[in-house]
């Protein structure tokens, strides 16, 4: 069931509900939309007993949008969205999940508002902000991101075209091409009032490297001590797998689990095992 929140600061997020909502409450932030979060994932964790709901982040989907290309709020306002949604929807605290840029503003809302939270998990992300990586980390892969980003960008009002467009930047980054055009179709469809090239570019990180990040919250981490799952597909070229061991390395009580044929997106064949090691927590 697909609806809206409203935060205390006035903040519109969309949001899909799964499961019973009396039961324990798992908030899945996007990378930037929610449906960066797989539809098996979701309904296995409802049949596990839990209320989950996944979200657009802001200049996504059906959240709030403003001028995505130059955004006047920061990494910590999004972080402050999550433990507000989570607040609002259940006394009690949440699991949060994020995913690729959404896994960073997962460790930030763990981090600044650890009252909200009781679980985490992180999938597809790293410990630092869009932009120079840490000299221990390994970065974007070069070739990769080359061939990505020189693709001819197609006409944004033709569905077909931007789901053919997804389709190969998944084929470049490893995953699955029918999957990230079927992804990105529904993405056209549920934007009304904004260009569908603006969730695509937030997909890619383009419209989150914008973002005001500071500070830096790597330093922070061993501070966590609620159970953490950090999942990362191990051919990820985005965020290479050594993102995903220094994140369980340096969060206290992480387990890591690695996708062994997985790159940027959760396949769908996985769904059933990511969740039953995020409802292990």
């Amino acid at each position: 069931m697909r609806s809206t929140f409203r935060t205390p600061g006035g903040v519109t997020l969309g949001i899909e509900h799964f499961g019973d909502p009396a039961a324990p409450l798992v908030v899945l932030a996007g990378g930037t939309t929610m449906l960066s979060w797989p539809d098996g994932l979701c309904e296995a964790l409802a049949r596990g007993g839990r209320h989950v709901v996944r979200y657009d982040l802001r200049d996504s989907g059906a959240s709030t949008t403003a001028d995505p290309e130059a955004p006047e709020y920061t990494l910590r306002d999004l972080a402050a969205d999550a433990a507000a949604l989570a607040r609002g929807l259940d006394g009690r605290p949440a699991h949060l999940a994020g995913i690729g840029v959404g896994g960073m503003v997962a460790q930030v809302a763990a981090l600044d508002h650890p009252d909200a939270f009781a679980a985490l998990t992180l999938a597809g992300t790293r410990p630092v902000a869009p932009g120079p990586v840490d000299d221990d980390l390994p970065d974007h892969d070069a070739a990769t991101m080359r061939r990505l980003f020189s693709a001819p960008k197609p006409d944004w009002s033709d569905r077909s075209a931007v789901g053919e467009f997804a389709a190969a930047g998944a084929e470049v980054l490893g995953d699955d091409p029918a999957a990230a055009r079927a992804k990105a179709e529904r993405v056209f469809d549920r934007t009304p009032g904004t260009e569908p090239a603006i969730q695509l570019a937030n997909q890619l990180g383009t419209v989150f490297a914008r973002l005001d990040c500071a500070p830096r919250w790597r330093e922070r981490l061993p501070e966590l001590t609620l159970p953490a799952l950090v999942v990362h597909g191990r051919r990820n070229p985005f965020f290479p797998v050594g993102n995903g061991e220094a994140l369980a390395r340096e969060i206290p009580a992480a387990r890591l689990l690695v996708l062994e044929d997985a790159s940027t997106a959760i396949p769908e064949s996985a769904a059933e095992q990511v969740a039953a090691a995020m409802l292990a927590l």
